[in-house]
């Protein structure tokens, strides 16, 4: 009777086990659809192709560029990839680290290129060389891009594009200095009104 008990049993776990094994596949399947839709659109981001790009986005995506802002639908997100692209005519895309899940994607990836096309939201160009390290987080339904928030260092890319001059130099520290004596002068004056 022990024997059959331990039978059942190691019957009904390996049942179960068969049983989890297919929601397994399952969801390797759809986290390797998920990263080959990622990996297609930062190829074509790569190849500068915003017809490519567009054609992965569904028509109501919105992509948030924190250090820029929010981009709605296809058709901003095409005006500001096409003056992207405009501004640095040779740019190129890495993908360094991608994570797949489900129905969305983190992908740590870098833009390099030079800054010598046309005008990229109303700044002039400098002729620099860019190097932006992003994370992206890239969220899918029904196999089109729904939504896309986008990390990068702001600072960085002003320094690079020579907006800000070089962390630590001379134009830096007297930069740093008169923004401090100006909040000093204004917390001053905002103690005083108060009558602390």
């Amino acid at each position: 009777m022990a024997q059959t008990r331990t039978a059942d049993r190691a019957t009904d776990k390996a049942a179960a086990a068969g049983s989890e094994a297919k929601p397994q596949r399952k969801r390797i399947t759809r986290r390797k659809a998920v990263e080959e839709r990622v990996r297609s659109y930062y190829e074509a981001m790569n190849d500068r192709d915003v017809s490519a790009m567009l054609a992965h986005w569904a028509d109501d995506g919105v992509e948030d560029v924190v250090p820029i802002g929010v981009i709605r639908g296809r058709e901003e997100l095409g005006a500001f990839l096409s003056e992207l692209f405009a501004a640095m005519p040779d740019a190129s895309t890495t993908i360094t680290r991608l994570i797949a899940g489900e129905q969305d994607c983190a992908v740590e990836w870098r833009l390099e290129g030079t800054f010598n096309g046309a005008p990229f939201m109303g700044i002039e160009p400098t002729g620099s060389r860019v190097e932006l390290r992003e994370v992206s987080v890239v969220e899918l339904k029904d196999g089109e891009i729904v939504g896309i928030t986008a990390y990068f260092d702001g600072a960085s890319y002003a320094r690079q594009i020579r907006m800000l001059p070089p962390d630590g130099s001379g134009a830096d520290r007297a930069m740093k200095s008169a923004f401090n004596a100006v909040t000093k002068l204004r917390r001053a004056v905002a103690e005083r009104r108060n009558g602390d």
